[in-house]
């Protein structure tokens, strides 16, 4: 473990309580700050853009757009994110790193021409009432928001997640700032700005890959080539990212429960608020599952690999398969404990906090069924994670798949149950995700050492 692992274990040995009020809060901002920064970005442009920018409506209009961009991109984006992840990661495996950033280059070159391409048919025949301006802004946004995410998970794989925090903090914040400035050119000045500064966000995470990797061979597409990426974490990334997302677009193209915004976007006033500010209440548990399982859970499976490679002796591997299974079942319970406590600190603070505010009374039963369903989302992660760790890649397909179905369907029945039944969809389709996830992992340690030595 390279970077945020060593730090983490270097607060952790102090053994003193603000060693480990440290070294948690430290993983909780890490692994939160990227989506923290981009849900406070957005509402602060809209807030210093009123008074400023007429009718209100265009700061609506450019909220919606930037957050369908978001959606668009990690969906179109979901399964490449993972597949070439991997595929970096086993030629670093092989000790062949040349390879990196010539395919970086040659996966941000498909990627560009085939999300600019799709960008513009969509701006061309959904947006004709829109200036020409915007669907220019419109077809860049896309292209750049998906090439950021395949940027990100390049750099969160190889560990750079402080370098993430700085560059999403200093990317949003010029955001922020570009699009105060041009304000007065209304939405498509909002829309500008923000996309300039996610434009230095995009940059600086290349320079960052281009100086872990210095660029030595041409640009490469061999990582497209057959039976170079796996298939399995391409469906797997798109599942995932479409089963996290469906309930929105189930929402929002219903006509009981959205308006149409612009072109072909639709919100849904009643669930999205609530629904992106429930995801500020995991920043907890994402501190516990960085910790846990980026450090405690990767030790031990460091251990026990190589045990098996290196010819351990019985006894060690049987150890360190305890103790992963141990972090494991430790760290999803941790998770748990602490997203009960802040759910129960979120039920008894959330009407004066959406009072001061100033958002209706109305949402807080749909926020705190969000909030639930954002705890059952890290916790799904976690195992996630460890199926990943294990290359488990069918078992991770059939989880995400039955999210992305569960979703769907809880979601289309909550809408008909009536408003008080809003959000359930979501919860229900992530618990049972979970449900199935750990059903899986229970399972697969049950034949861990079996399948290890009978798959070499």
């Amino acid at each position: 473990m390279a970077g945020i692992g060593f730090e983490l274990r270097k607060l952790l040995r102090t053994e003193s309580y603000l060693g480990l009020l440290r070294a948690y809060t430290y993983a909780s901002i890490i692994s939160s700050g990227p989506w923290v920064f981009s849900i406070v970005g957005l509402i602060a442009i809209g807030v210093l853009s009123l008074g400023t920018v007429y009718p209100d409506v265009l700061i609506v209009q450019f909220q919606v757009t930037v957050t369908h961009l978001i959606m668009g991109s990690l969906i179109f984006t979901g399964g490449l994110q993972l597949a070439f992840t991997r595929w970096v990661a086993d030629r670093l495996f092989e000790k062949r790193p040349q390879m990196v950033v010539p395919n970086f280059l040659g996966v941000t070159l498909v990627t560009t021409a085939l999300s600019g391409t799709l960008a513009w048919v969509v701006a061309w025949f959904g947006f004709r009432e829109a200036s020409h301006l915007y669907r220019v802004l419109l077809v860049c946004g896309f292209a750049l928001l998906n090439n950021i995410w395949v940027a990100t998970v390049l750099l969160s794989g190889l560990k750079q997640y402080r370098a993430i925090l700085w560059l999403y903090g200093g990317g949003y914040g010029l955001s922020v700032g570009l699009a105060w400035a041009l304000r007065p050119l209304g939405m498509e000045g909002l829309f500008a700005g923000f996309l300039g500064g996610q434009f230095a966000l995009w940059f600086g995470m290349v320079a960052l890959i281009l100086r872990n990797f210095p660029l030595r061979e041409p640009i490469s597409l061999a990582c497209f080539g057959r039976r170079q990426m796996y298939p399995e974490l391409l469906w797997a990334g798109l599942f995932y990212n479409l089963g996290v997302w469906i309930d929105k677009l189930v929402f929002w193209w219903s006509e009981a429960t959205s308006q149409h915004i612009i072109g072909w976007m639709r919100a849904s006033v009643i669930y999205d608020l609530p629904v992106f500010l429930a995801y500020l209440c995991v920043i907890p548990g994402m501190g516990i599952f960085l910790v846990k399982f980026e450090t405690d859970f990767v030790e031990w499976y460091d251990k026990f690999y190589n045990a098996v490679r290196e010819g351990g002796s019985l006894y060690d591997i049987a150890h360190y398969h305890d103790r992963m299974q141990e972090t494991v079942r430790e760290g999803l319970y941790q998770i748990m404990k602490v997203q009960t406590i802040t759910l129960l600190a979120v039920y008894t603070f959330v009407p004066s906090l959406f009072d001061w505010i100033g958002i209706s009374d109305l949402y807080i039963p749909l926020f705190l069924v969000q909030a639930a369903a954002a705890s059952f989302q890290v916790m799904l992660l976690a195992v996630l994670n460890v199926l990943y760790y294990l290359d488990r890649r069918r078992e991770v397909v059939a989880i995400t798949l039955s999210l992305v179905v569960l979703n769907l369907v809880l979601s289309r029945w909550s809408i008909e149950l009536g408003a008080e039944f809003f959000g359930y969809g979501l919860a229900l389709a992530l618990l049972g995700a979970l449900l199935l996830g750990l059903t899986l992992v229970q399972r697969l340690f049950r034949k861990l050492e079996y399948q290890t030595f009978m798959l070499q």
